[in-house]
């Protein structure tokens, strides 16, 4: 399978209010991809329809040419980051990894792995309701790199972490990229993406403001964060 996520001319509505208006974009391969725009601009709308969780009204989200929903082993196409939450408190960070895994035919193997990958191994076996902000978005990120997937979507994933965290993060994710993934990154911090994506996609009202190599942005505006500021001018909602 392609390492490449393309979403063509999504549309979306919850009831008045339109969420996707045309939203058109492609994360490569061997890039990190970001993916920004302010509050509202329809970012976790767009990765919630890529994994099936919202249906669009219209247009394509597809991983490697196909929908996600008809993947067999999904974790083995596409590890997703979306709400490092969403677990069972009462199952230890292990448990909860070895739950996924069991469900994609990977085995407890893959799982240490990962927890060594992620610096979770020390507490691996406490219960993830005692787990940090910081300690959840680890344990989040394994859960995505679990099924060794070509493709990767991870929403905030500086999230919580300390600056030893930020330092580790910008690593995986390069080393991630150099072995030939597509990984998209959502994030509002803009100093952290301009070091380490190459290409940037500007989102605002449900559609792409811009999509342009990174370092074609910021020796136009003078950084990504002046690039942000002004492509997005006027249309974020109040958060």
């Amino acid at each position: 399978m392609e390492a490449i996520i393309e979403v063509s001319e999504l549309r979306k509505r919850f009831g008045a209010s339109v969420a996707l208006d045309g939203m058109t974009f492609t994360a490569g391969p061997g890039l990190v991809t970001a993916f920004v725009g302010p509050n509202g601009a329809g970012k976790s709308t767009t990765m919630r329809v890529i994994l099936g969780l919202d249906r669009p009204d219209a247009g394509t989200a597809l991983v490697g040419g196909r929908r996600y929903v008809t993947l067999d082993r999904p974790l083995t196409h596409l590890g997703a980051l979306i709400d490092p939450g969403a677990l069972q408190p009462g199952r230890s960070g292990r448990n909860h990894l070895l739950w996924l895994a069991h469900s994609q035919g990977l085995g407890a193997r893959r799982v240490d792995e990962v927890l060594d990958l992620t610096g979770l191994r020390p507490v691996a076996r406490r219960q993830a309701n005692g787990y940090s902000l910081g300690m959840r978005q680890r344990l989040g990120i394994a859960a995505a790199l679990l099924g060794d997937p070509p493709m990767l979507m991870l929403d905030e994933p500086f999230n919580g972490l300390d600056p030893e965290g930020f330092v580790w993060m910008r690593g995986l994710l390069r080393s991630l990229a150099d072995e030939g993934r597509a990984v998209l990154v959502s994030s509002h911090l803009m100093s952290e993406l301009q070091d380490i994506a190459g290409h940037v996609v500007v989102v605002g009202a449900g559609r792409v403001v811009q999509a342009a190599r990174t370092t074609d942005l910021t020796a136009r505006f003078g950084s990504l964060e002046a690039a942000y500021l002004e492509l997005t001018r006027g249309l974020g909602v109040l958060s």
